[in-house]
């Protein structure tokens, strides 16, 4: 079935016109016809069901509403702290990160990241981002969009974090500890991963201090873009998702 991101609020019954973005998507790419069903979602949780009900020029309406109550969110509330890299990269990261239940995204400016964002370019970076959440979510069926935040420089966002009580990882391929021995977190998470060419030592050290576990995912040296999903994953088998049910503790 469909699915269309439909920014708040959303009607409980009736009828209910879709967005531009939405509408498009649905008549011209999709090529709906009337009596189709779609599911519509709010982005903070709430979805609906209902039919296309009528579709006329850039306009489609969907009726029958009916409100839905299934939540698919992990019972893990992750923050993926991640290196700057390239456009491609980051893209497919928040992308597969939506996916694997994510709560929020804290893009990380490093000594060693590939690619510099002015603050217009980071605007809009941002903007695309989002959309990049939302397309996922309306793939994977999550009814909440994960929090993208502005990229900051990673010794002023680790100086924000220092007093925070979560549970905190940066991935060290020098660590000798797992997350296979660490014990389930009872709070939120943050996971640290670096660019391409890892943290600089005064990264690493200033990550420590703040109160950072390093942690290794193996024996092998994996790129940006394979640390963050094969972290988030290995904590969804762990704590999570993968143990067979999103609600088990």
């Amino acid at each position: 079935m469909p699915r269309f991101f439909c920014p708040p609020p959303l009607p409980l019954n009736g009828s209910f016109d879709l967005p531009p973005d939405a509408s498009h998507h649905a008549g011209r790419v999709l090529r709906l016809r009337k009596g189709d069903p779609v599911q519509i979602f709010d982005g903070i949780g709430n979805e609906r069901h209902g039919v296309i009900a009528e579709l006329d020029g850039k306009r489609v309406v969907v009726g029958s509403i009916t409100a839905v109550d299934d939540d698919r969110e992990s019972s893990l509330k992750v923050l993926l702290a991640q290196a700057l890299s390239s456009s491609e990269k980051m893209d497919w990261i928040i992308q597969k990160a939506t996916e694997l239940g994510v709560t929020d995204i804290q893009p990380i400016d490093t000594e060693r990241s590939v690619a510099r964002l002015s603050s217009e370019r980071a605007t809009k970076r941002l903007e695309h981002w989002q959309q990049v959440a939302v397309s996922a979510c309306e793939q994977c069926g999550r009814n909440t969009l994960p929090q993208i935040l502005a990229p900051l420089d990673i010794m002023v966002w680790l100086q924000q974090t220092k007093s925070i009580p979560d549970a905190k990882y940066i991935l060290s391929p020098h660590s000798t500890t797992s997350l296979h021995s660490q014990t389930k977190p009872q709070g939120r998470i943050m996971l640290l991963i670096g660019a391409e060419g890892g943290f600089t030592q005064a990264e690493t050290t200033a990550a420590l201090h703040c109160g950072f576990t390093p942690i290794r995912l193996g024996a092998r040296v994996m790129r940006t873009e394979t640390a963050a999903i094969a972290g988030l994953a290995a904590m969804q088998t762990l704590w999570g998702d993968f143990q067979g049910s999103s609600k088990s503790s």
